[in-house]
């Protein structure tokens, strides 16, 4: 059954408006009929049974058959602040890690990213980005649509990051993964997690330095070296062993 989310203000009474690029893929590229059944969300833990009642000009006009709750959200928020990576590996992290559970994912321009956003780029990039993660949330029938971040730099991100509880860095030289399982220990349901993964040519020293001094632990993902597109699934996929209820 498709799964669409819609703004709360697009909830009235008994009906249900799916507007915007959600019209479009119901009416041309779904070729959805009225009377066909659907499930909305809109960010919380409700799931609205619908169907289709009619096509206005621009939205869709849904009627509300029932209401059920359904949390499909991990018991920890994580936020995945990934470097800056080549070409579709950008694509493949947002859409993997949100079908994982990854509640924020946050671009960062770092020393070694080989890619380079000026502003016209970056808002073209952040467009299909979020449509991206909005079909992601979709797809995986998550409860909410993780936001895509603004691209920034590593000390800006490094400032967001501190007002989580816990800021995690993979790193390739980092101590055996020993010290990740006492880390990952300690982390409790009801936490958020800021998880730096560096891009392609890994993370610089400075960068580094400058994690540590915000509070971030530096830990192993195991003897192999894993791509930078592969690391945040790694761990988002531990997160779900140890924390999925």
């Amino acid at each position: 059954m498709h799964l669409f989310f819609a703004e709360h203000h697009n909830i009235s009474g008994n009906e249900i408006l799916l507007d915007g690029t959600d019209y479009n893929h119901i009416k041309n590229v779904l070729r959805l009929k009225a009377g066909s059944i659907i499930q909305v969300k809109s960010g919380d833990n409700k799931v609205y049974s619908c169907h289709i009642k009619d096509f206005g000009e621009c939205a869709v006009i849904c009627e509300i058959d029932g209401v059920s709750e359904q949390d499909s959200e991990l018991p920890v928020k994580v936020s995945i602040f990934q470097g800056l990576p080549k070409a579709e590996k950008m694509e493949t992290v947002i859409q993997k890690t949100i079908e994982l559970g990854a509640v924020r994912i946050v671009p960062v321009a770092m020393e070694r990213s080989i890619t380079r956003l000026d502003e016209k780029k970056a808002e073209n990039k952040l467009k299909r980005w979020r449509t991206i993660a909005k079909a992601a949330a979709e797809q995986s029938k998550r409860s909410m649509v993780p936001e895509v971040s603004d691209v920034c730099d590593l000390k800006e991100a490094l400032r967001q990051a501190s007002e989580y509880d816990k800021i995690l860095m993979p790193y390739e030289c980092a101590e055996g993964f020993e010290h990740t399982r006492k880390v990952l220990a300690d982390i409790r349901p009801g936490d958020s997690v800021a998880v730096f993964i560096g891009p392609e040519g890994g993370i610089a020293s400075g960068e580094l330095e400058a994690a540590k001094e915000a509070g971030a632990e530096i830990i192993s993902l195991g003897r192999r070296i894993l791509r930078t597109e592969t690391a945040a699934l790694m761990l988002m996929s531990v997160m779900i062993y140890l924390f999925e209820e």
